[in-house]
């Protein structure tokens, strides 16, 4: 049976995918790329993206301004409902399952993150953060993805070696040359690398010598011997770590998992979206913020008790905070600097990294950042992920003392 690239670039869609039985062809793609040594000892960074715009001021309270009292006189949190964590800042208690993190030194505070003439379309802004772009500059790779191109000036990199737990691949980690693997489940994601008839496609690859079809088979085959690692992994460790029964506790515990059984995978990638809080934004905020701190407490807990903590870096950001005063609807409006949180064994600088944000001084209503986001990515890159980071981020940026 002959077949047309056209047919193959619709069959290897992923709506199908094939057999972990690959042709003899297809496992010398595999073999340029599958001798990495799987070191424990080796740094992993996993990002938590907090999708709509959460509001930083309802999150890490302010509870001492009355600036922040005037412009917030339905939404504020109460005094007498705030955790305080020092004399001007405290967590909304939403977050009090972080409470014993911060503590314990597991957390650091990065307040005013932002960068020059922010944008608030939630979509570009998203890209601004993603690529790691200038405001008027519009890129086609994300930060994560150059970093898969630069390290595979060394080693080529398997698709897994960065994944996001999605059932789409963020820009983020979309390289030149490399990409990430975007999945929702291992299982799911390995039976549908069963289907015979991709299996009878790939077999017929021998015959295509055009480079786009070689490509597009050899992204096949990474495909299929991904899922069967993936799987394979997700079989070794079963954590028994209280995981709450939310979308994100979900997505965690399976990055638990990989990590505790050795997986390979450098970087990991998630998301809670719904922050987008115009209207009735306490009820909402503080739900997700629960369902956040829960999830991410266990997190840490069940790495910390495996002594895995020391080489992870969770990093929480959200494409823009919200405006100083509230809308007319009990909720805000888009803004533009926020706060960003790390979490591991190994932060140089715990508790607040910098100062609380200037109520006093704004733009136009808003927020000033006093932090380029771009100086927290170069810093993991350089400092964390032991990377060129000038090379991956077009420019050099200043290093923060956080890892």
């Amino acid at each position: 049976m002959h077949i047309t690239r056209r047919q193959f670039i619709g069959k290897s869609a992923l709506a199908t995918a094939g057999s972990t039985l690959i042709p003899g062809f297809l496992k010398a793609f595999e073999s340029q790329t599958l001798g990495r040594k799987n070191e424990l000892g080796e740094k992993i960074l996993v990002v938590i993206q907090l999708s709509g715009g959460n509001d930083g001021l309802n999150t890490m309270v302010p509870y001492r301004n009355d600036i922040y009292y005037k412009g917030r006189p339905t939404i504020a949190i109460p005094v007498n409902k705030v955790l305080p964590l020092h004399d001007e800042l405290g967590f909304n208690p939403a977050l009090a399952p972080l409470r014993p993190l911060f503590d314990d030194g597991l957390m650091t505070v990065v307040n005013s993150v932002g960068y020059p003439n922010p944008d608030r379309s939630h979509f570009r802004s998203m890209d601004i953060w993603q690529t790691a772009s200038d405001a008027d500059q519009y890129l086609t790779t994300g930060w994560l993805g150059r970093y898969l191109d630069a390290a595979c000036e060394k080693t080529c990199l398997q698709p897994y070696d960065a994944v996001e737990i999605d059932g789409s691949l963020s820009l983020a980690l979309k390289g030149e040359k490399i990409k990430g693997l975007a999945m929702q489940h291992p299982q799911k994601f390995y039976q549908s690398t069963r289907s015979g008839n991709l299996q009878r496609v790939a077999m017929q690859t021998e015959s295509h010598a055009h480079q786009a079809a070689s490509y597009l088979y050899k992204t096949l085959s990474e495909t299929i011997s991904s899922a069967a690692y993936i799987y394979d992994r997700s079989h070794i460790f079963k954590s028994k770590a209280p995981y709450p029964d939310t979308e994100l506790g979900g997505k965690l515990k399976t990055v638990a998992a990989w990590i505790l059984s050795g997986g390979r995978t450098n970087v990991y990638y998630l998301s809670l979206s719904g922050f987008d809080t115009h209207v009735g934004q306490n009820g909402q905020q503080n739900r997700l913020l629960g369902q956040y701190a829960e999830s991410v407490k266990v997190f840490v807990d069940d790495l910390k008790q495996r002594n895995r903590l020391d080489d992870v870096l969770v990093m929480t950001f959200s494409e823009f905070g919200r405006r100083v005063n509230q809308n007319g609807s009990n909720g805000t409006d888009h803004g533009t600097a926020n706060n960003l949180f790390l979490f591991g064994g190994k932060l140089k600088k715990p508790g607040f990294y910098n100062g609380a944000p200037d109520l006093a001084s704004l733009n136009d209503g808003d927020l000033q950042y006093q932090i380029d986001f771009r100086s927290i990515y170069a810093t993991v890159l350089k400092q964390w992920l032991n990377t060129a980071d000038e090379a991956v981020m077009g420019h050099r940026y200043e290093y923060l003392d956080i890892v």
